[in-house]
């Protein structure tokens, strides 16, 4: 009798970046957690770690120095080959496009090698790709994942968070058809996950490829709450009791509309001026890997004009709790959460929406945007949040409805009506958006791609036997 082939594998994680506060390194996070219930040995594979990850023992997080986002080579390619990062672009000749495309392809060999080293070093069955082949902002790790997927025959789940063609820094370029070949690639062999309807919609339609969605979820099981230490929050950054805190629980990007939800702010307070002294607008979270050295300044003379006291608190924030080199306590985005009166959250897109859902888990109400993927995949769920529809005025502003304002100031004033709006969001969050519904997910995704899986353990064992590592 032939022995049978266990279901528990060994899984290669490669991403540009992990264990920092992004919505990517959250969410691959939560994975690692199911995919170690579901009896798996994660191995992961990064240009950087921003943190430790707390779910792996350390000999498998495996540094790869040549796929970190703003590497060296990463820079250059970006000058060359994304004009809108430019402030004066240059005309990329056809000559150096091909000696940058050739460049690539053998880099990106390189370090295909170097992972095939490590996965037949590690016996690694099956490797997920988060976000390499959807984002060009690590594009050695994309050439290289591309590779070892339809090379060397390594069985590989895409895990796609947002596409290329959506932010209009990478979506003009000079290099379209090698990101179109790679980002994301087209093979019978590989399996592509995507966080909404929409994205399964556009990725069938431009690839003609059938991707499983598995949308963002959060840990309501273990949800968020006031303890010890999230309660010296208000008293760290000099915030009474009486104050009112509204949240923007992101990254300073130019996607986010941070400037519509100081807008917003400055309405309430000039309709309701008995709110003036205490409230505080906080934004938690850093600028980002999307270069923009204008868009801070903005928000500090946007907030400044509408007397809006500004707090940018995100070299406080981290992934884990710890202290900085100063003594002082390191806060989650979680913790700050737990402190919020209220959240903006106003995108003009979102592939999802991680920080939504943290503050659903957090009891927090929200006020957000109606953007597509809300619509599409959130707002079905029968959520009550605080409501702006994705209409915009000929200057680009946000249009905000007066309802709306009125809409915040009851929450802030009647905390019933803010218990029974955060207690139905939390019941909905938990059923629709769980990790006990993550995990039914990622098990269906292993079970119908395991057989591709066991042959790619095959073929790395073969390959073992006639180069031995």
């Amino acid at each position: 009798m032939s022995k049978q082939v266990p279901d528990e594998f060994r899984i290669g994680i490669v991403c540009g970046k992990l264990g920092d506060v992004d919505g990517v390194s959250l969410e691959v996070e939560k994975w690692i957690r199911i995919l170690d219930e579901l009896g798996h040995t994660v191995f992961t594979f990064t240009g950087h770690y921003a943190s430790t990850l707390p779910l792996i023992p350390e000999e498998r997080q495996i540094l790869l120095p040549e796929i970190r986002f703003g590497s060296p080579e990463q820079k250059q390619y970006e000058a060359e080959v994304f004009p809108y990062l430019q402030d004066k672009p240059a005309r990329l000749s056809d000559t150096r496009r091909e000696q940058i495309i050739e460049h690539l392809e053998q880099e990106g060999t390189n370090v295909a090698n170097i992972l095939f080293d490590h996965i037949r070093s590690y016996s690694i069955d099956v490797i997920l790709a988060q976000n390499t082949n959807a984002m060009p902002m690590t594009l050695i790790g994309g050439m290289a994942v591309y590779k070892l997927a339809t090379w060397r025959r390594v069985a590989t789940i895409f895990h796609h968070h947002d596409f290329w063609w959506e932010r209009s820094r990478f979506s003009q370029n000079y290099i379209e058809q090698l990101l179109g070949r790679i980002m994301p690639p087209v093979d019978p062999g590989v399996e592509h996950v995507v966080l909404s309807s929409y994205a399964e919609h556009i990725l069938r339609s431009i690839k003609r490829v059938q991707p499983r969605v598995i949308p963002n979820c959060e840990d309501f099981e273990h949800a968020v709450t006031m303890d010890e230490y999230s309660s010296r929050f208000r008293q760290e950054f000099g915030f009474s009791p009486e104050d009112i805190l509204v949240v923007q629980p992101t990254r300073i990007v130019r996607r986010k509309r941070i400037e519509d939800s100081i807008e917003l702010l400055g309405r309430f307070l000039k309709k309701y001026p008995e709110f003036r002294d205490r409230l505080h607008f906080i934004i938690s979270l850093y600028q980002g890997d999307e270069p923009d050295v204008h868009y801070i300044d903005e928000i500090k003379k946007r907030a400044e004009q509408h007397r809006i006291p500004l707090h940018l608190i995100s070299d406080r924030i981290s992934a884990e709790r710890s202290v900085d080199g100063e003594g002082r306590p390191v806060f989650t985005n979680r913790d700050v959460l737990v402190n919020a009166d209220l959240v903006t959250y106003l995108p003009i897109w979102e592939g999802f929406g991680n920080a939504l859902l943290e503050a659903i888990a957090a009891k927090v109400p929200v006020v957000t945007t109606a953007y597509l993927v809300y619509k599409t995949d959130i707002k079905v769920v029968g959520f009550d949040m605080l409501e702006i529809r994705d209409v915009y005025e000929k200057d680009g502003s946000l249009r905000i409805p007066e309802r709306v304002l009125g809409e915040m100031k009851r929450i802030l004033t009647k905390p019933n009506e803010r218990q029974r709006m955060v207690e139905h969001n939390f019941r909905l969050g938990k059923k629709e958006f769980g990790l006990k519904k993550l995990k039914c997910l990622i098990r269906d995704v292993l079970d119908e791609y395991g057989d591709e899986i066991r042959a790619s353990r095959k073929r790395i064992e073969k390959s073992k036997r006639r180069y031995p590592v």
